[in-house]
């Protein structure tokens, strides 16, 4: 119904119910750093303004639902008409060898997984990004892109910044959240960064190599040692046969030596 010059007064959002809503009620959104960086960060694209139009939106649940995945937010918002919007935010992901050189780095400082694991993100992870030519957020209007199925021409709307608004304090709750929006879920990260720690396995000594059996297929073509094929031979000791006759005492018998007639038979028997 128009008013008394003839402007429609502004029209009020469907209630919903059962839709997500805010745990802050008033003042300020992020409670830690990370989700008030993600803040800042959209406000310095000349977004504030028209992210505070989006606050009502969020506090008294408009928002039905919102999925993340990797590069990608959808939201579900209920605004002037019965059909939701479809409120979608985009970041550019990091690239499979970007992530190599990330995992890497925070391999290197066991504080990062510590931290992370216990529901913090430590303000220097930022440099470790920064180390590497890249940012956590989006440092540029090119690396975001924000879309709503409503009639509002202009980004944010007030369904977009609602849902920026719950995105952000959904970082609050978990900063997983982050990185996989740029990429990497919790499971592969963890798993990755576990590997990377992991000690190395000292290699084991290789086994010594035995001889296959004698009578194996193997032995049978196998070059046989020298010394199974030609015995040793002992080399030839000079032996005396009438060696004996010369421990005995001489023996004479009518004027002729018995031992100098026998020391021919002994030689002679040797032979």
């Amino acid at each position: 119904m128009a008013d008394w010059h003839g402007s429609r007064p502004p029209s009020r959002p469907i209630r919903v119910e059962g839709g997500l809503t805010l745990r802050s009620k008033r003042g300020d959104i992020a409670q830690t750093w990370w989700s008030r960086r993600f803040l800042e960060v959209l406000e310095s694209f000349g977004m504030e303004a028209r992210l505070s139009r989006g606050r009502a939106y969020a506090r008294t649940g408009q928002v039905m639902s919102l999925s993340l995945s990797t590069s990608l937010v959808v939201a579900l918002v209920t605004g002037t008409r019965p059909e939701p919007y479809r409120a979608r935010i985009g970041v550019r992901k990091f690239s499979d060898d970007d992530w190599r050189r990330i995992e890497h780095a925070l391999a290197d400082r066991a504080i990062f997984a510590a931290k992370l694991l216990a529901g913090e993100m430590p303000p220097e992870i930022e440099d470790v990004f920064a180390d590497l030519g890249l940012t956590l957020f989006p440092s540029t209007m090119r690396e975001l892109s924000m879309d709503c199925t409503c009639p509002d021409w202009e980004v944010p709307c007030k369904h977009l910044a609602a849902t920026c608004y719950l995105l952000a304090e959904s970082f609050d709750t978990d900063p997983f959240e982050i990185l996989a929006w740029r990429g990497r879920s919790r499971e592969d990260l963890l798993d990755r960064l576990r590997d990377l720690r992991a000690p190395v396995p000292a290699e084991e000594p290789r086994p010594e190599a035995t001889a296959p059996p004698e009578d194996s297929f193997e032995s049978f073509w196998a070059r046989p040692k020298v010394a199974e094929v030609v015995p040793d031979v002992p080399e030839p000791v000079s032996r005396r046969p009438d060696a004996l006759l010369d421990q005995l005492e001489p023996l004479v018998v009518d004027g002729r030596s018995v031992t100098d007639e026998l020391r021919p038979l002994y030689q002679a028997i040797a032979k």
